[in-house]
C-alpha cells in the first residue's frame, strides 16, 4: 500500500475549485486525513477544517495570495473554457516560482496529453514540476445526480438526452476521483504520470436510466439524439467550438472510445471503486426518502 513517511510533516494543499464536484470531496478527504488545506474559490466560501481563500482563474490579483504557504495544488480547470491553458499556464509558472513543488491536474479520459483544451496543460505539466499527476477520470456518476445538465433533465422530466447511442462508459464516482487525488497529492512519491480512472463496470446511458428508475422509483428514459442535435443544443449556452467538442465526446462514446475499465482506483487506494447503483443510492438518498 502506498503511504506517507511516519512522522512526516504534512504539506499544505491549495485546492482550486474547493466547492466543486471533485474539489469539495478532495478537500474533505484531505482534512479528514489531517492535512492542511487552503480552499480556493471565487467566493472564498467557508469550509470546515480549511482556510478559505479567494481565487479566480481570470483575476491574477488573486493568485499570489492563494499560493501563499502552499507546496502542492489540486487543479480544476476553469469550467467551460475551450482554451484553459491561456490562464492556467501563467498561473502554474507563478506557482513554480513561488515554491510549489507538486501539482495534480484534473483532466478527462477523453483528452490525452497534447489534446484539445486541458490536454495542452497536461502536456506542459511535467516540464513545470518534478512531482505531478494528471487524473483522467471517465464521465462522472454525479453527472446524473448533482448539478450537471443531465441531472437537471432527469429531475425535471425523467429524461436523459445524449448522442452516445448504446456506447458504454466506465462511469466513475467523484468520491473515488478524490481518493486518488489525495494519494497523488500526499504520497511520498508522486505518480509522475497520467491516471485513467473508471468505475468497476462499463454502462450505457440506457443502463444508467434503468438503474436510476429502479433506485428512485421514478421512470427515467434515455433519448438517443444525433451529434448535430446535441451540438446545437449546447451551442445555445456555450461557445460553438466547445459545444462541438462536447458533442463529439458523445459521438466517441457511441463509437466505443470509453468502453473500458481500469484498476487505477484499486491500485492507488487499496479498495475497489464504487459501482453506479451504490453511488446513486448514496447521492440520491435524501430525494429517495422524500419520494
Amino acid at each position: 500500500m502506498p503511504g506517507t513517511t511516519p512522522g512526516a510533516t504534512p504539506g499544505t494543499t491549495l485546492v482550486i475549485g474547493a466547492t466543486g464536484t471533485t474539489g469539495s470531496r478532495t478537500a474533505a478527504q484531505l482534512i479528514a486525513a489531517g492535512r492542511r488545506v487552503r480552499a480556493a474559490g471565487r467566493s472564498a466560501a467557508p469550509l470546515p477544517g480549511a482556510e478559505p481563500v479567494r481565487f479566480d482563474w481570470y483575476d491574477p490579483a488573486t493568485h499570489d495570495e492563494a499560493l501563499a504557504g502552499a507546496d502542492r495544488v489540486y487543479l480544476v480547470p476553469p469550467v467551460g473554457d475551450p482554451d484553459p491553458a491561456a490562464v492556467m499556464l501563467p498561473f502554474l509558472e507563478r506557482a513554480r516560482a513561488a515554491g510549489l513543488r507538486r501539482a495534480v491536474l484534473l483532466s478527462s479520459s477523453a483528452i490525452p496529453a497534447g489534446g484539445p483544451a486541458v490536454g495542452v496543460v497536461h502536456q506542459a505539466l511535467p516540464g513545470l514540476f518534478e512531482e505531478w499527476a494528471v487524473l483522467r477520470p471517465s464521465w462522472f456518476m454525479q453527472n446524473f445526480t448533482g448539478t450537471h445538465a443531465h441531472a437537471d433533465s432527469i429531475r425535471a422530466e425523467g429524461a436523459l438526452r445524449t448522442a452516445a447511442g448504446t456506447g458504454r462508459v466506465g462511469f466513475v464516482d467523484a468520491e473515488d476521483i478524490a481518493a486518488v487525488a489525495v494519494r497523488a497529492l500526499t504520497d511520498d512519491r508522486a505518480p509522475n504520470t497520467d491516471l485513467v480512472l473508471t468505475g468497476p463496470e462499463a454502462l450505457s446511458h440506457d443502463d444508467v436510466a434503468a438503474i436510476l428508475t429502479e433506485v428512485t422509483g421514478r421512470p427515467v428514459v434515455h433519448h438517443h439524439l444525433t451529434y448535430e442535435a446535441v451540438r446545437d443544443a449546447l451551442a445555445a449556452a456555450i461557445p460553438p467550438e466547445f459545444a462541438a467538442m462536447l458533442a463529439g465526446m458523445d459521438r466517441a462514446i457511441a463509437e466505443g472510445a470509453e468502453d473500458r475499465t481500469t484498476d487505477t482506483v484499486r491500485r492507488l487506494t487499496g479498495r475497489p471503486p464504487h459501482g453506479f447503483r451504490a453511488a446513486a443510492e448514496r447521492e440520491l438518498a435524501a430525494a429517495i426518502r422524500k419520494a
